[in-house]
């Protein structure tokens, strides 16, 4: 069974979740502060009940929760404690009834942190920043059940064995909910499957294929190859694999992303596994709806009543 997978926000469907930036937040005072933030955070958690219910309704069984659902969270003048904002365990408990409700649904919710979330960096004050922004997401992953926190391999530093053996050691650290939703990809611009499978295997850490970034990328491994050893490293769990199309042709800058996805990209190895497949296409739900049409005779999930 395949279970497609939305990332983070919508194309046309009119569900939006709120940020903020610290320029303007750091203006206002500590109480309208507070209350600005408050307001964010209950608006994102109802944005959230409602991508739930709509990716269930439209066969979208996974959701990538956007890493800033709660805005500037670890931000070093403008961070807080969601419990300490005004009706902050309130907000709480909303996003824990999203949690419930994907539990009910059979949904499957996963995070992302955003590229500055560096593990193997050779700077003390990065790797403390990252840690502190992966124990946020762990916080919110508790609540709503995600259980898949995926970062990249971080940069090579001209050195890639001595980045992966801090990465190492930094993983050896981390806390239990961080390190049990953990998980590693290949990118298109240091670390592919061949660095980062042995490196998964031997940490006991999934590896999520990029099949995109690996044919940016190649390594000399074939994508049927690189399939069945990410699996391995899944322990039984059901995997996480993202897809997408180069915007400009593989003819062209292949990095950027289409907007949809081309059925030429889709492996067809993967047609008859039991994997989640993030798309990580412009179109978002749109891209996701013409994918599924492509996709004839292959189990896709869908919420049964």
């Amino acid at each position: 069974m395949i279970r497609l997978g939305l990332c983070c926000k919508f194309n046309t469907e009119p569900i939006a979740f709120r940020s903020a930036t610290a320029l303007h937040l750091m203006k206002l005072t500590p109480s309208a502060r507070a209350e600005k933030l408050a307001g964010i955070c209950r608006d994102n958690a109802a944005a959230l009940r409602r991508a739930i219910e709509y990716c269930a309704a439209n066969a979208i069984g996974d959701f990538r929760i956007n890493s800033q659902i709660l805005p500037l969270k670890t931000h070093p003048a403008a961070g807080y404690g969601l419990e300490d904002l005004p009706g902050g365990p309130s907000i709480i408990k909303e996003f824990k009834g999203c949690g419930a409700l994907a539990k009910k649904l059979g949904m499957r919710l996963t995070f992302h942190p955003d590229q500055f979330v560096l593990l193997s960096s050779p700077l003390e004050k990065v790797t403390r920043s990252s840690i502190e922004e992966l124990e946020y997401q762990a916080e919110a992953a508790g609540w709503t059940g995600a259980d898949v926190i995926n970062i990249h391999g971080g940069g090579a530093y001209g050195d890639k064995a001595a980045a992966l053996k801090r990465l190492a050691a930094v993983l050896k650290k981390l806390p239990a909910a961080v390190r049990s939703r953990l998980t590693l990809e290949n990118d298109d611009r240091a670390y592919t499957p061949a660095d980062l499978l042995p490196f998964c295997a031997g940490n006991k850490i999934p590896f999520v294929y990029d099949v995109h970034h690996h044919r940016c990328l190649p390594d000399g491994m074939t994508v049927e190859e690189a399939t069945r050893r990410a699996i391995k490293t899944w322990g039984g769990r059901e995997p996480v694999f993202h897809l997408s199309s180069p915007k400009y042709g593989w003819k062209g800058d292949p990095l950027p992303h289409h907007d949809f996805i081309d059925m030429k990209d889709f492996p067809p190895c993967w047609k008859k596994l039991d994997i989640t497949v993030e798309v990580e296409a412009k179109a978002k739900e749109d891209a996701i709806g013409r994918l599924a049409a492509g996709l004839e005779g292959v189990r896709l999930w869908k919420y049964l009543k």
